[in-house]
């Protein structure tokens, strides 16, 4: 299992931004994926998750209304768009799937 996200960097606060994650090594199709986040000096947390078809969608609170994943079956990605990003969304953000993390990538939202 592979998963490499890709797409971090230094926002400001009310900034957009799409993270990306592919994966390969596994049926990509069969399972569901999610996005966890962690923050300096906390524990990481499930961010959003999604059904295999993309159909179903979960988010945890600080995020529902702002964050959006989404899923191409057909490109093995998982996408999350982060919109009116905020200081305390400042974490390392791993893509998740068939029990295996990525590395992470870095968001940072400082003015």
């Amino acid at each position: 299992v592979q998963l490499v996200e890709s797409g971090g960097g230094l926002m400001r606060p009310g900034e957009s931004l799409e993270l990306s994650c592919i994966a390969s090594g596994f049926a990509f199709t069969s399972h569901p994926m999610s996005w966890y986040r962690q923050a300096p000096g906390k524990e990481r947390e499930l961010v959003a998750e999604i059904s295999p078809n993309g159909g179903s969608t979960n988010y945890v609170d600080s995020v529902n209304g702002r964050f959006t994943i989404s899923r191409d079956n057909a490109k093995n990605m998982v996408y999350l768009q982060m919109n009116n990003l905020k200081p305390e969304d400042t974490a390392v953000y791993y893509c998740y799937g068939a029990l295996s993390f990525g590395r992470g990538t870095l968001v940072t939202v400082s003015s």
